[in-house]
């Protein structure tokens, strides 16, 4: 097999190039992940209010919220309930968050430990592995996923 030079000008160019872009892209990836970790814990804080017009801004449209017990909420139903959830949480953590930034999306991956405080007086430990994926729309980053599995 007979290789010239033209054969090997474009990966030469193509490495050339990516060492380039290599020493910008980190800057870019710390202020996505800064503002997804901003996010993140706004939607802790809002969660742990029980606050629901805290929480929809952070929400894409297009959003699919799975809980631990296997249902699965839209961003209507999630808001709604929110708003009228039959208990509040007197503890909500947010645990080893990582996040991971992909292009125009975002893995997070953290463990979520709280208390759930029924009307009923009852309350409920939670612990559980959480993923969110994060979408970039604009200059935002949206919540378009959410799993959870028990630990």
């Amino acid at each position: 097999m007979k290789i010239d030079r033209r054969q090997l000008a474009l990966p030469v160019l193509a490495l050339g190039l990516g060492v380039g872009l290599m020493s910008v892209v980190p800057a870019i990836a710390g202020a996505d992940e800064d503002a997804i970790a901003k996010n993140v814990e706004a939607f802790r804080a809002a969660q742990a209010a029980g606050n629901a017009e805290g929480i929809a801004p952070l929400c894409a449209e297009e959003l699919s919220y799975s809980h631990s017990s296997g249902s699965v909420d839209d961003k209507a139903a999630l808001l709604a309930g929110v708003k009228n959830a039959k208990y509040k949480w007197t503890s909500l953590e947010y645990k080893n968050p990582t996040i991971r930034v992909v292009g125009p999306a975002a893995i997070v991956r953290f463990n979520f430990v709280g208390e759930q405080e029924f009307t009923d007086g009852k309350k409920t430990p939670q612990n559980l592995h959480i993923l969110m994926n994060w979408q970039k729309q604009g200059s935002d980053w949206k919540l378009l996923s959410r799993s959870a599995t028990k630990l």
